[in-house]
């Protein structure tokens, strides 16, 4: 006891004051150790536990509200740019439909098809008239008619003719009757001038077949066939 007393007259009144204040925390500590220790741990079961993580707390919560409130939506502003570029594009014009392709119809096999479109003629040409002459049931095929029409496509009316005047084969004369009727019907039915025209379209066309036969050797028949043809001739005046 004398050495402590001693031991305290020789230390400040400062020293003192120090050396009690880390005792005292030393202590608190040592009895905070001791509390942990002894306090036991409280688990919660499995189940409980994974509730509560789905769930969370209400502060997680509290929180999660706090954040998706302040957070502004980006959504309505796409939808909203979307909707504006929409109405400044002009919308596409319709594509037409036929008279067999109508709206709304959608039947097995049917398919949506467009209207042709129209030409338009130009404005400064004049609508020239065109007068047409046909012969039918021509005693003579398609290709040799074809052989004497292809010399006065194109021509005046007095060059075709004077071609179908020399012209040696027998159909020429059929051809030239029929073009002598085209510049009948031009000058009486049109009121045009026949030295004025010139053949625009002449076209022969096949006809039906009439078949006959003749005997052969042995007993036997040959088919004979008798083709026919229709001839057509178009004239219009020259500009």
């Amino acid at each position: 006891m004398a050495v402590e007393r001693k031991k305290d007259a020789d230390q400040g009144p400062a020293e003192l004051a120090a050396e009690k204040t880390a005792k005292d925390k030393a202590a608190k500590d040592k009895a905070a150790k001791d509390g942990e220790q002894a306090k036991p741990r409280q688990s919660k079961p499995r189940a409980q536990h994974k509730a509560s993580e789905a769930k969370g707390t209400p502060d997680a919560k509290a929180k999660g509200e706090t954040e998706a409130k302040a957070k502004p939506r980006q959504k309505p502003a796409a939808k909203a740019t979307s909707e504006a570029k929409a109405k400044d594009t002009p919308k596409a014009a319709e594509p037409k439909l036929s008279e067999t392709g109508k709206a709304g119809e959608t039947g097995k096999g049917t398919r949506r098809r467009r209207a042709p479109a129209r030409r338009p003629s130009p404005p400064n040409e004049a609508i020239r008239p065109v007068v047409r002459a046909q012969a039918k049931y021509l005693r003579s095929s398609a290709r040799k008619a074809r052989l004497v029409i292809e010399h006065i496509r194109g021509k005046s009316v007095e060059d075709a003719r004077a071609v179908l005047r020399h012209t040696p084969r027998g159909v020429a004369r059929d051809i030239e009757k029929l073009l002598a009727s085209a510049v009948a019907n031009a000058e009486n039915n049109h009121e045009l001038v026949g030295d004025d025209l010139f053949v625009k379209e002449a076209y022969a066309d096949e006809g039906p077949t009439l078949k006959r036969f003749r005997p052969r050797a042995l007993g036997r028949a040959t088919k004979i066939r008798k083709r026919t043809s229709h001839v057509t001739v178009t004239l219009t005046p020259r500009d």
